[in-house]
């Protein structure tokens, strides 16, 4: 399940969007504003609100590393924020001055992709901010946008009801007529890609207007041809579903409706889990966090809500976040309180402490110094601790990496599931990420070897068809139960 933890009630109007970076919320809203707060305690940042749209604000977006924000408008526009300051970067103006609905940003934040009210469509290069090129489909309103994670194609989605799936040359690839009877209200494409050899398999999410929420395979063929299957339609809620958003590892789906619930899916086995009553009016938006168990939700009452599934994991920092499963040394040693942690969970302080215990207590000033925690020790080289800890005993450095050494065998011998561990580091992973190859690394692992190793799987040694890494959140939340349980 999920427990409601904070409301935000910032907004004068209806909440149309809701969207996670790593570090941040974005909400945007029919009073011409965003609002930006901080996902660590959800408190609003200086800057906040962004004023600069004439009109409402229909949709919102972070770039792909947080720097940016984008967002659309009645007033025709599509709007780039720096996330550093809050001032307006940039202004693209939509071809013919037509509302702007919907946009869409690339996984690699190399185009943006905009849909008006008349139908017509707009490919811009993100970097330059160019216009690249238009294209339209008549009778309509541009009304939901998705790129794939390989950010080559991107679906589009109209009050018309029809799915449509474009290349970067704005060539139609695919149309799925009467996708939604009545009208689609949003499409979000998964964020992994299959591939069997024969076959890239990309998933995607839609709802619309008949109060379904439907889940496609699009198979991409060896001759180029794309084909579209509907694989599953949920029929849980019982009016028009406004909203759609997968979790960052793809595992879960949640979607938001005007009957005022949300609903949070078992993507992978197309299987309702529950649904969540707080909302007084229609829910307009949803979004998981990235990097934390987290969703947000925002409705025509104005509101935002934050949810916290309920995985076992522990809090993470920041006054909405109490942290009641803290392990303190009260009552007893600190070996026998650090003895309660994973190595990767040691504090500096803990650190230092078994630097005394070890007979190391020579370098413990410098381990202070450089904030040395328990994932930084892990990960110390021979070259790290003369390079940037400046220790010049070569007996001495070797002397702690037979150290650290041991604790990684003690974390292995003590029961650790085998698929906890990244297969790169054979460490337990702290932000497990999915690779094209269908495996799961430790993020810093993984990325390390991609920039080393020409872009080759560490399991298979086959090229690896994108280098785009997606966030394993349900693995995390496992890791996490099991870290708690142990």
């Amino acid at each position: 399940m999920s427990s409601l933890i904070c409301t935000l009630q910032d907004h004068q109007d209806d909440v149309n969007w809701c969207a996670f970076s790593g570090k941040l919320l974005a909400t945007c809203s029919g009073d011409k504003t965003l609002r930006i707060y901080s996902s660590r305690d959800f408190s609003e940042l200086p800057f906040s609100p962004l004023t600069g749209h004439g009109y409402g604000v229909h949709c919102c977006c972070f770039s792909s590393c947080g720097q940016f924000l984008v967002s659309c408008s009645t007033d025709a526009t599509v709007v780039v924020w720096s996330m550093d300051t809050g001032e307006i970067e940039a202004v693209l103006e939509h071809p013919g001055r037509s509302p702007v609905r919907i946009f869409a940003l690339s996984c690699d934040s190399a185009h943006l992709v905009s849909g008006a009210s008349d139908g017509t469509l707009a490919l811009w290069d993100f970097p330059s901010k160019q216009l690249r090129r238009t294209g339209a489909v008549t009778d309509t309103t541009m009304v939901a946008c998705s790129f794939s994670p390989c950010s080559q194609v991107f679906m589009t989605g109209s009050t018309y009801g029809d799915l449509r799936l474009w290349n970067l040359d704005m060539k139609l690839l695919h149309a799925e007529k009467n996708a939604h009877d009545m009208g689609v209200t949003c499409c979000t494409f998964a964020p992994c890609i299959l591939s069997d050899g024969q076959f890239v398999q990309l998933r995607l999410a839609s709802c619309g207007q008949d109060n379904h929420v439907k889940l496609w395979v699009i198979n991409k063929c060896i001759s180029g041809a794309y084909k579209m299957q509907l694989l599953h339609t949920f029929t849980g809620q019982t009016a028009p579903v406004l909203s759609c958003a997968y979790s960052s590892d793809g595992q879960l789906l949640v979607s938001g409706s005007v009957d005022k619930t949300v609903a949070v899916y078992d993507a992978m086995n197309a299987v309702l889990l529950y649904k969540l009553n707080h909302h007084e009016r229609y829910v307009t938006a949803c979004a998981f966090s990235p990097t934390s168990p987290l969703i947000a939700t925002g409705s025509m009452d104005k509101t935002v809500n934050i949810w916290r599934l309920e995985d076992g994991c522990s809090g993470h920092g920041g006054k909405s976040f109490p942290d009641g499963s803290a392990l303190t040394s009260r009552g007893g040693s600190a070996s026998v309180a650090r003895s309660k942690l994973l190595v990767s969970d040691w504090s500096e302080k803990d650190v230092s402490a078994w630097l005394v215990e070890e007979g190391l207590q020579q370098i413990v000033d410098k381990f202070t110094a450089n904030n040395i925690d328990g994932t930084e020790l892990l990960s110390l080289t021979k070259e790290t601790l003369a390079s940037e800890l400046h220790i010049e005993s070569v007996g001495l450095r070797n002397r702690l990496l037979r150290k650290v050494e041991e604790l990684k065998s003690d974390a292995v011998c003590s029961g650790i599931p085998d698929e906890f561990l990244c297969p790169i580091t054979r460490e337990l992973m702290k932000e497990p990420v999915l690779a094209a190859d269908g495996h799961t690394y430790e993020s810093q692992a993984i990325e390390s070897w991609i920039n080393t190793k020409n872009r080759s799987s560490p399991m298979t040694n086959l090229p690896l068809l994108t280098t785009l890494l997606t966030p394993n959140y349900t693995l995390k939340m496992a890791i996490g139960r099991w870290k708690i349980s142990h």
